[in-house]
């Protein structure tokens, strides 16, 4: 068995799953899994062809909808049951290439979280309009400021991780969902002293499908987050009226 495996969630992407899952296959020794929220459209049909046809593919098919976290989560639970050692989130849609994959990768040698980032020097967004822009770069920016983290792009959704990192996360209480999940991953990683990453990639808006995105995703980042910066801030004043200050959570990102 590969010890890598990228997971894919699907809902509605027919026109896309098999141009990303052919250009995985092209330049990353990896399994893949495609976790279809039961697509109308035949999207998980044809994830069991192109399974049927390619060894390295897997499909994990949920009867039920309930968003990006919870296909990660039970993608997630897949992997570790077979024993991956290294579990990579990547979206269906073809904003995140493939070919960063193998860097992506590597970077676990030395950490326990690599996130693709498009905030960072060297890292580039294309054909997004202005209000995505402004959206994504003051999200970050506040989640920043909120938690007290370094990371310039908290959520995005092109990381990879090691087996044992998500372990330690504890993943059995996690329900964000969107953006949020990313955070929330992310921000349990930092606070469990877990080692943090960053490296620029390309990121392309997708041609085909409709974008995911919602008022409600971006409502509820912007609950939780706040919600998590409060509850860390009242941590470290109690820790330090005890004399024993918590870590910081800033310094275990690099770039």
């Amino acid at each position: 068995m590969n010890r890598s495996l990228v997971v894919i969630p699907t809902y509605n992407e027919l026109d896309n799953l098999q141009p990303i899952v052919n250009r995985t296959l092209a330049v990353a020794g990896v399994d893949i899994l495609v976790v279809d929220d039961s697509s109308p459209d035949g999207t998980g049909f044809l994830a069991e062809q192109l399974a049927a046809q390619h060894p390295q593919v897997h499909v994990f098919h949920r009867a039920v909808k309930d968003g990006l976290g919870g296909a990660y989560l039970a993608g997630f639970a897949w992997a570790l049951a077979r024993g991956y050692e290294v579990i990579v989130e990547m979206d269906a849609d073809g904003s995140h290439h493939p070919e960063d994959l193998p860097r992506l990768i590597g970077l676990l040698d030395d950490h326990d979280l690599a996130l693709g980032s498009r905030w960072v020097p060297g890292g580039v967004v294309e054909n997004w309009p202005a209000h995505r822009l402004a959206l994504s770069r003051g999200g970050n920016l506040y989640t920043r400021l909120a938690l007290g983290i370094g990371v310039a792009d908290a959520t995005g959704g092109f990381r990879a991780f090691r087996s044992e990192a998500l372990r330690r996360i504890d993943l059995a209480d996690v329900a964000s969902q969107g953006y949020c999940f990313q955070v929330d991953l992310l921000w349990r990683a930092l606070q469990r002293g877990l080692r943090v990453v960053e490296t620029p990639i390309v990121f392309t808006e997708r041609v085909s499908g409709e974008s995911k995105m919602s008022g409600g995703i971006v409502s509820e980042s912007l609950k939780k987050v706040t919600m998590w910066g409060v509850r860390r801030r009242l941590q470290e004043v109690r820790a330090l009226l005890h004399g024993h200050p918590l870590p910081s959570v800033r310094v275990l990102s690099t770039r």
